[in-house]
C-alpha cells in the first residue's frame, strides 16, 4: 500500500468518526467505532470497518442505518477533504478482535503451564553485579 493510501485511510477513518458522532441523526446507528478504513487502489470505493461500542446484538441495524448515511457522509467527506473523488463507502463488521481472542484462547491450550508469565517477575530477573562483588569482598575478610 502507498503512503497516499495509508494517509488517505487514516483521514477517511478520523473525519468518518467524527460525522457519524456528531451529524448522523439514522435512529439505527448507535455508538460505532470505526476501526479501520481500506481504500482501493483507483479511489473508487471504501471498505469501511466499524464495531458497535455496545457489543455486537444489533449490528445488523446500525450497518443498515450506515449504509443509509453513506450518501450524506460522501457529501460530507467531499466538503472536508481535499480530493477529487471521494470513494463509494461500504461498511462492513469488524471481525479481527474475535480473531484475536481465539488465538489468544488457542495460545493459552498451547503454552505449558509452568511457563513464565509477565506476573512473575523474579523469574527474567538478572542479577546484580554488585551482589557479586559484595560477596566476594566478605569471603576475603574472613
Amino acid at each position: 500500500m502507498s503512503k497516499r493510501l495509508a494517509r488517505l485511510n487514516e483521514q477517511l477513518k478520523r473525519e468518518m468518526s467524527g460525522l457519524i458522532r456528531t451529524q448522523v441523526r439514522d435512529p439505527r446507528v448507535g455508538l460505532v467505532t470505526i476501526t479501520g478504513v481500506d481504500v482501493a487502489a483507483d479511489l473508487g470505493s471504501a471498505k469501511v470497518y466499524v464495531r458497535e461500542v455496545g457489543g455486537s446484538e444489533d449490528l445488523a441495524t446500525t450497518l443498515e442505518g450506515l449504509a443509509a448515511a453513506a450518501p450524506f457522509l460522501r457529501t460530507s467527506l467531499g466538503r472536508v477533504l481535499h480530493v477529487r473523488r471521494i470513494p463509494e463507502l461500504r461498511f462492513r463488521e469488524d471481525r479481527s478482535y474475535e480473531s484475536a481472542m481465539r488465538i489468544e484462547e488457542v495460545l493459552l491450550d498451547v503454552l505449558p503451564e509452568d511457563a513464565p508469565t509477565d506476573a512473575d517477575p523474579e523469574a527474567d530477573a538478572v542479577p546484580d553485579p554488585g551482589d557479586k562483588v559484595e560477596d566476594a569482598r566478605a569471603d576475603k575478610v574472613e
